[in-house]
C-alpha cells in the first residue's frame, strides 16, 4: 500500500519519509515543487516509490488517474514563510490545495493527516485547540486557520481519519533550505561556529533580552507523532504538536554554544558567562515585525495527551544538542 508524502522534500516531509524507512516502508510517493531545487537534497538518503510535482497530483487527482492502493495521505506541504506577503499565493498553496487533497481522501475514505501551525494562536496567550483562542497575526497563519475550521466542519461526517498537527517551533536536521525562515537552532550554529558568538533580539513585549519564551520542538517528536496517528486511523480531530514547556531564546542559544563548546572538547557555560564573554549578544528588535512576532508559545498537550499519545518530548537541552551532533557530522 503507497503513502503519498507532500511537501516531501521539505523539512519535516523529508524527516517524515526518512522515519517510514526506518520502519521498513519504501512504497512511497513523494510530492513536491523543486522549481527551486535547493530541496532535493533531503531526499538523497531515503528510498521512494515515485515523485510527483504538486501540480502534477492535482491534476492526477482532478482525472481520476492517481493509481489505486494509497494507504494514507501525509500532508506537510505547504508556503511556511511567516513574511509572505502575496495572499492569493498563500490561499492556493496552502488552503486549496489542502482543501484538494481532504476531498479526493474523503470520497474513497484514506486517512488523511495534515500539517497545521501554531501560527494559528497569534499572540497567545491560550495554546489550547478551540477558537476562542484562535487569532492569527498573518496571512500564513490565517490559511492555516482557514483550513482547520473546514476540517472541525467535516469531522463529524467524515468517511476516514482526519488529524490536523499544529507544530510549535519545530527544529532539527533538513532545514537548510529554508534559509532565514530556518530554526533559531540553525541560524545560532551557523553565528557561532562562524564568528564564535550569537545574535539575540533585544527585549519585546515585556520580555527581557532573549528572555522571549516559545515552544521549541525536535523534529523527530513530531515525525514519531504522525507516525503514531498512521498506525491509529479511528482517532481524528486538531492537535498540538509541542513538548508543552516553553524555553526561552537564551536558552537555544546556551544549548547550541555549549553543544558546539563540548565537541571541542570545552567546559559547559552558564548564560550569564556566555554573555559575559561575548558569546551572546543581542541586537535591536526589528520594527517589521511589531504587532506580528509570537514572544511566547507554549502548547496545550491535553488533547494529544488524550488520544494516547505518551510519548515525552525532548526539551531544548536534548534536542539542540542531537542536532548539533548531526550537523558536525555532516
Amino acid at each position: 500500500m503507497t503513502v503519498i508524502v507532500t511537501g516531501a522534500a521539505g523539512f519535516i516531509g523529508a524527516n517524515l519519509v526518512k522515519g517510514l524507512n526506518a520502519r521498513g516502508i519504501r512504497d512511497i510517493v513523494a510530492v513536491d515543487n523543486l522549481a527551486r531545487s535547493e530541496k532535493f537534497p533531503n531526499l538523497v538518503d531515503c528510498e521512494i516509490a515515485d515523485y510527483l510535482d504538486k501540480h502534477e497530483l492535482l491534476e492526477r487527482l482532478r482525472t481520476g488517474t492517481l493509481a489505486p492502493g494509497v494507504r494514507a495521505v501525509l500532508h506537510q506541504g505547504a508556503c511556511s514563510d511567516t513574511m509572505e506577503s502575496d495572499g492569493r499565493y498563500m490561499m492556493e498553496n496552502n488552503y486549496r490545495y489542502s482543501l484538494d487533497l481532504l476531498e479526493w481522501c474523503q470520497a474513497r475514505r484514506i486517512p488523511f493527516i495534515y500539517a497545521s501551525s501554531a501560527s494559528v494562536y497569534g499572540a497567545g496567550p491560550v495554546f489550547r485547540e478551540e477558537r476562542a483562542h484562535e487569532a492569527p497575526l498573518n496571512v500564513y497563519g490565517y490559511s492555516k486557520f482557514l483550513f482547520d475550521q473546514v476540517v472541525r466542519r467535516r469531522l463529524g461526517e467524515r468517511t476516514a481519519q482526519i488529524a490536523g498537527f499544529r507544530y510549535f517551533n519545530v527544529y532539527g536536521p533538513r532545514e537548510a533550505h529554508k534559509g532565514r525562515m530556518a530554526s533559531v537552532a540553525y541560524h545560532f550554529f551557523n553565528q557561532y561556529t562562524a564568528s564564535g558568538r550569537v545574535r539575540l533580539f533585544e527585549g519585546s513585549a515585556g520580555y527581557g533580552p532573549g528572555e522571549q519564551i516559545r515552544d521549541f520542538v525536535f523534529v523527530d517528536d513530531a515525525v514519531a507523532v504522525n507516525l503514531f496517528f498512521l498506525d491509529h486511523p479511528e482517532l481524528s480531530g486538531i492537535f498540538n504538536v509541542g513538548t508543552g514547556r516553553a524555553q526561552s531564546f537564551n536558552d537555544v542559544a546556551a544549548a547550541t554554544i555549549n553543544a558546539v563548546r563540548r565537541a571541542r572538547g570545552e567546559g559547559v557555560l552558564s548564560i550569564d558567562e556566555l554573555k559575559r564573554s561575548g558569546a551572546i549578544e543581542y541586537i535591536p528588535f526589528p520594527p517589521a515585525l511589531l504587532g506580528k512576532y509570537q514572544s511566547y508559545t507554549q502548547a496545550d498537550l491535553s488533547a494529544l495527551r488524550a488520544a494516547g499519545y505518551a510519548a515525552p518530548f525532548a526539551d531544548v537541552e536534548t534536542g539542540v544538542a542531537r542536532y548539533v551532533e548531526a550537523r558536525l557530522g555532516q
